[in-house]
């Protein structure tokens, strides 16, 4: 345990576990404790987090808006890499993180606090996103882990200790809760209880963001996306902000049932978890954005890409935003954007986005080169058989001594 601390700045939702957690900490600290709720586009009413917040004699309450910030500054950077981890997950919770903690560094400094603290629990990987982002910002501050100190083991024992201190418990959290959500402007994501079982299938009631496919729209939904340096920056037309672009790209991918993922995946912290995750806004930008690169990346380039993204992912995964690794990653893939503007036609239907159309100014596609109609002269067949003979030459090589060893 932490000794000797001062003052404390806390993430805190507002929640049932972050209100135990609050309480705990003024117990066990002593101390004044600052905390901070993070706007992300959560779809939740935040002021009754300040609220209890006041109930629990809490002076000093920051309530921060950072969707722009979140969008701008995590979410389209990690997209100009296509970035999925594992073949699936589009790190909806991962890339949170890091924000989250480089504010509650910033605030602990304002303050003079010497610590932070989160309600991340010791099996899973956000305690160390969070821990690994204040040792990169700030590491003279100290991190207060609760779930790794206190001696509460269950729901029923969480339960306990917030009616013997009268913090209030939502009747659908008495007894155990069926499942968590963790949700921001690009997933929601949906883990535990009755999703635990790989084997079972995941209730409908789980999905929060989309439709099911099955009841989408039968009519299909035509889309066009501006983008400009890898990043979105319009829709139909429309000039819009980061968030503003991505709240609508959700609203229309829930509207036809886009982007649910159910999947295992390697935690960092070595275990499989299983989980339900809806992006419906963040998989109409990935298929967009492969649009508008497939016409604007040089094949090099674009493979390249391809060939660094799994580490990239990972990086984000385990926690590493601010190492000098994902830094260095970034201004690779930062660099191969520089041409990558144009718009894209995305269909829309059922469970599906579909690149269907894409244009710009800087492509690199030449109707005169692929046509197979008479073309400029540009591209000469006969061309094809020396660079055929070329290639081929070590496997005819390979070929005649295999042949000569009975192989």
């Amino acid at each position: 345990m932490v000794k000797d601390i001062k003052k404390i700045v806390l993430s805190y939702s507002g929640g049932l576990d972050t209100s135990i957690i609050l309480k705990w900490l003024q117990e066990t600290y002593k101390c004044e404790v600052v905390t901070f709720t993070a706007d992300l586009g959560q779809s939740e009413e935040l002021e009754p987090a300040r609220a209890k917040a006041e109930m629990l004699g809490i002076k000093d309450i920051r309530i921060v808006d950072v969707r722009e910030e979140f969008v701008r500054d995590f979410v389209f950077p990690m997209f100009r890499a296509n970035t999925v981890y594992e073949g699936q997950y589009l790190l909806g919770s991962s890339i949170a993180r890091p924000l989250i903690a480089k504010h509650l560094v910033r605030i602990a400094q304002e303050v003079g606090a010497d610590a932070i603290s989160h309600g991340a629990t010791g099996k899973g990987n956000d305690q160390v996103r969070f821990e690994l982002t204040v040792n990169a910002l700030d590491p003279s501050i100290k991190v207060i882990a609760p779930w790794r100190e206190w001696d509460i083991q269950s729901r029923t024992q969480l339960i306990e200790y917030a009616e013997r201190n009268q913090i209030p418990v939502p009747k659908d959290k008495r007894g155990e809760a069926p499942f968590s959500i963790d949700a921001n402007l690009l997933h929601t994501s949906s883990e535990g209880k009755v999703l635990e079982d790989p084997a079972d299938i995941a209730p409908d009631y789980i999905y929060q963001r989309t439709v099911d496919p099955v009841d989408a729209p039968n009519v299909p939904e035509i889309i066009t996306i501006g983008f400009e340096k890898g990043d979105a920056v319009s829709l139909n037309g429309v000039k819009l902000t980061p968030a503003t672009l991505l709240t609508r790209l959700n609203e229309l991918g829930g509207k036809h049932g886009v982007g649910r993922i159910d999947l295992v995946e390697n935690r960092f912290v070595g275990m499989k978890s299983r989980g339900v995750y809806e992006t419906p806004g963040g998989t109409i930008l990935l298929a967009a954005h492969r649009g508008i690169e497939s016409i604007t990346l040089d094949r090099g380039a674009a493979h390249l890409k391809d060939e660094i993204m799994p580490r990239y992912a990972e990086l984000i995964y385990n926690g590493f935003w601010y190492a000098p690794e994902r830094e260095m990653l970034q201004a690779l893939i930062d660099r191969s954007q520089t041409h990558v503007a144009g718009e894209v036609t995305v269909k829309l239907h059922k469970g599906s986005a579909s690149v269907i159309a894409r244009s710009s100014a800087n492509s690199l596609y030449s109707m005169d080169l692929v046509t197979f109609e008479e073309g400029s002269g540009s591209y000469d067949h006969h061309d094809a058989e020396g660079f055929i003979k070329l290639n081929g030459l070590r496997l005819k090589t390979l070929a005649a001594r295999n042949k000569r060893l009975g192989h």
